[in-house]
């Protein structure tokens, strides 16, 4: 596959639409894993955590494959425990304290990003973030990272009563920014942002180049497009925003 290769087959009870891309106004991204590598900096909450108990730390890779869940995921690998052990609450409280701690100190853009940013600036398209990180991380990562800072809106998974993949985060920002959904694409790399999008009646395109996570391929997520690389965005965007 290359930067060419767009195509993502939609469920058999969904339309194809050829031209879904050629009338976008507004792009919004998911921010771990789409925007931002944060893997290196959640890894290192996690493994804080079992240098605190003596326990053998964890390689990158595994954790980075589940870093787009957060600390459901990365206590996952970490501990081999989900939001049902008993333990959760606590040990989510500590790695999110871990976490907050140290926020932006491997993290980076993806490479591409910040040219895709100025292109879709260039070209009128407005931009925005739409996560499932809560506003007290969101924020002031959002500011320490070389983000453009007109992007138009930034809406946490806390911002609304619901997070992805229920369409009420994406919705909001729509409204916050005042496009259309049917004219706006949500580009993530979890299987729960294309369900969001498309349940906010979005165009929706899957980065592959993301975490991905350790369930269904991206190819079988249901994505309108799928991209391999961020710059990979721009050909599939058929006009200027308004």
């Amino acid at each position: 596959m290359n930067d060419a290769d767009t195509g993502l087959p939609l469920p058999a009870d969904a339309p194809v639409r050829d031209d879904v891309l050629t009338t976008i106004d507004a792009v919004l991204f998911d921010l771990d894993g789409t925007l931002a590598d944060t893997a290196p900096d959640l890894a290192a909450a996690a493994n804080a955590m079992l240098r605190d108990r003596g326990l053998p730390l964890q390689p990158l890779e595994p954790l980075r494959r589940v870093a787009s869940s957060g600390a459901r995921g990365l206590l996952g690998v970490a501990f081999g425990i989900g939001p049902e052990h008993a333990d959760f609450p606590a040990m989510r409280d500590e790695f999110l304290a871990n976490y907050a701690r140290d926020l932006c100190i491997e993290t980076t853009l993806f490479p591409g990003i910040a040219e895709l940013l100025a292109a879709l600036d260039a070209r009128g398209i407005r931009w925005g973030i739409v996560t499932n990180k809560a506003e007290r991380l969101t924020l002031p990562l959002v500011a320490q990272l070389p983000l453009h800072p007109t992007n138009a809106c930034v809406v946490s998974g806390d911002t609304t009563a619901h997070a992805k993949p229920h369409p009420a985060p994406l919705l909001h920002a729509a409204a916050l920014i005042d496009v259309d959904p049917s004219r706006i694409v949500y580009v993530g790399d979890d299987l729960r942002d294309i369900q969001a999008g498309r349940a906010a009646g979005m165009a929706t395109v899957a980065a592959a180049y993301g975490y991905c996570g350790d369930a269904l391929p991206a190819s079988e997520w249901g994505a309108d497009r799928l991209i391999v690389t961020p710059l990979a965005l721009l050909p599939l965007l058929g006009h200027s925003g308004s």
